[in-house]
């Protein structure tokens, strides 16, 4: 069965895209979006995105990482989506509905309303999530929103500074996270303005993670450190995140069609 794909990437944050909401694609196996993403072996990315009929909203978007997890959410890969459909939607995901649509160069997503209560992270026990009282290493004290999938957030003086490859594993995986965690690491760049490095779960470190940069922005603007709209600034790239309190949080930021190809299903199934 030969299966075509779209390459695309949001700051470099790249995904295999497989449009199924017309011709349905067969079930996927547990290993198949890691065989797919490996850069030696596969076509290469950081998520599998599979678009499939939805019955509340235009349509379904699925998301695996390059682990082969499923996760419910990517601000990137949304960004990537909305350019690809190329008018204004409301998308199914596993975090939540949410609604984009294509701009100039890329696209805006409204990202849906965060989430602070400690079982919605998930945390294993109840604390602050505004100043959790704990700490690994040189980072400690971190926020944790719930943005359509977890994050915790720590500010630093200088994030570039941080070793997140060293300390994003131990991190993503304490105990104290039982569906695992997004590591955002952040230090203030200048009025509203952050710096940004992510460990993503399941992925590792990333050019860029729009989820991320949402839940570090809604982190900074609950912190009382900056206000909405923040610019946040990642390896790969600047994006633009809008979020007052009660709100849902806007997100705005490139997005890029790479190339197009097929691939034979049953070499990675």
């Amino acid at each position: 069965m030969r299966v075509p794909f779209i390459k695309m990437h949001g700051l470099g944050n790249d995904f295999i895209v497989l449009d199924a909401r017309e011709t349905a694609l067969p079930a996927i196996p547990s290993n198949f979006a890691n065989r797919l993403a490996d850069r030696r072996e596969g076509i290469g990315c950081d998520q599998l995105i599979v678009l499939e009929p939805s019955d509340t909203c235009d349509f379904r978007m699925r998301i695996f990482n390059s682990d082969g997890s499923e996760v419910e959410a990517c601000g990137n890969a949304s960004r990537a989506v909305a350019l690809l459909h190329g008018q204004p939607a409301k998308v199914e995901t596993g975090g939540g509905a949410i609604t984009l649509e294509p701009a100039t160069g890329g696209a805006s997503v409204d990202m849906g309303s965060p989430k602070f209560e400690w079982d919605a992270i998930p945390l294993a026990y109840a604390m602050d999530t505004a100043n959790m009282p704990v700490g690994w290493d040189m980072l400690d004290a971190p926020m944790a929103v719930n943005v359509g999938n977890p994050h915790v957030i720590f500010f630093t003086d200088d994030a570039d500074a941080v070793d997140l490859a060293a300390i994003g594993p131990a991190i993503e995986t304490d105990p104290l996270f039982p569906e695992r965690i997004n590591v955002n690491v952040a230090s203030i760049a200048g009025d509203n303005h952050l710096t940004l490095h992510v460990w993503e779960r399941g992925a590792g470190l990333t050019r860029a993670c729009g989820t991320g940069a949402c839940a570090t922005a809604v982190a900074a603007i609950r912190k009382g450190i900056a206000k909405s709209p923040v610019t946040v600034t990642l390896p790969g790239g600047d994006l633009n995140i809008a979020w007052e309190q009660g709100g849902t949080i806007r997100m705005t930021g490139p997005a890029t069609e790479a190339f197009r190809g097929t691939f034979e299903w049953d070499d990675y199934s």
